[in-house]
């Protein structure tokens, strides 16, 4: 049984480290994009991050003054047993949460959007917002916590299939040129783009494909893992660099995550992380043992799966 200290625990350590420790595959891209970039200024802007980075692991100190609107993505293995349920695991994370809110510390930006209350914790209403995954097997429970600023980085619209592809790229490029003209994102970012679903759930594959999937990681179908090189490279040739700079360092990477969807439609969504991609996992085992990494791994195949039932057989392949 998954006990509810080792949740409120591993609430608390991942939040620490979202805040304070970059992860590796972020930091190795970012790397790469320094040593391509051509234009001084922007090459300067970068080598400066990867050096905020090191004090900011060096100091234990949040390596952004805006820590974002901190949330949760909990995964749960099918046989995953928890000490009071689920209701008592999300008491757990929302005490984790005002608890690290303080102790880390973290800004308290969450405020009732009329009154503008502020509890001083990061914790209201519908906040900090929980997502749900389940798995086939296991009796482990993964908490993931994202640091994603909350003002925007974000865009939708509601195309149809006549747009094709030509037209999920114009709006891509419509709206990374805004994002970097308007000082609406801090780039260079790990962007994700959702296509298709319902509104919502279009606006949630793009966030989840921005935060939850890490740099160098391709879609397992071809046609999207082209696209998303294909729209990379759009991204970084419309001349603007990091911060809004000329140069070539806007999208350090573009995942894409699709959704079955109306017949009539075609929904897309694009959403630019954090110019640090602040995440960190924690997995709880049955046993209490509990481990720690920094690629989620949300969108497993039984997540993507495009059928009605799941054999047995599929997921020893699939993880095999």
């Amino acid at each position: 049984m998954i006990k509810q200290e080792a949740i409120l625990a591993a609430g608390k350590e991942v939040m620490s480290r979202a805040a304070i420790e970059i992860p590796q595959d972020y930091k190795d891209g970012l790397r790469s994009m320094a040593n391509e970039e051509q234009e001084e200024l922007s090459r300067f802007v970068l080598e400066s991050m990867l050096e905020n980075y090191e004090a900011a692991e060096a100091d234990r100190r949040a390596m952004c003054a805006d820590t974002g609107v901190p949330r949760y993505f909990v995964k749960s293995g099918n046989e995953a047993v928890i000490e009071g349920g689920f209701v008592a695991l999300e008491e757990s994370l929302r005490r984790a949460t005002a608890e690290a809110t303080h102790e880390i510390p973290l800004r308290p930006n969450r405020v009732h959007p009329l009154n503008r209350q502020d509890n001083d914790n990061n914790v209201g209403i519908n906040a900090p917002e929980i997502d749900y995954s389940f798995e086939p097997g296991g009796d482990w429970l993964d908490i993931t916590t994202v640091h994603k600023g909350g003002l925007f980085g974000s865009d939708y619209r509601m195309l149809f299939p006549g747009d094709g592809i030509d037209g999920i790229k114009k709006f891509f490029l419509d709206v990374m040129y805004e994002f970097g003209r308007r000082g609406l994102a801090c780039q260079p970012a790990i962007v994700g783009i959702g296509v298709g679903g319902s509104k919502d759930i279009c606006m949630t594959l793009g966030k989840q494909a921005a935060c939850l999937r890490v740099v160098g990681d391709a879609n397992p179908d071809p046609a999207i893992a082209e696209l998303e090189e294909e729209m990379k490279e759009l991204g970084n040739n419309i001349g603007m660099g990091p911060m809004g700079f000329v140069g070539k360092s806007m999208v350090i990477d573009c995942h894409i995550e699709a959704g079955y969807c109306h017949t009539g439609a075609m929904p897309v969504s694009v959403h630019s992380f954090c110019l640090s991609s602040r995440r960190a996992t924690a997995r709880i085992h049955g046993n209490g043992e509990m481990t720690f990494r920094t690629d989620p791994n949300w969108f497993t195949p039984y997540m993507r799966r495009d059928t009605v039932t799941w054999e047995a057989t599929e997921l020893s392949k699939a993880v095999g």
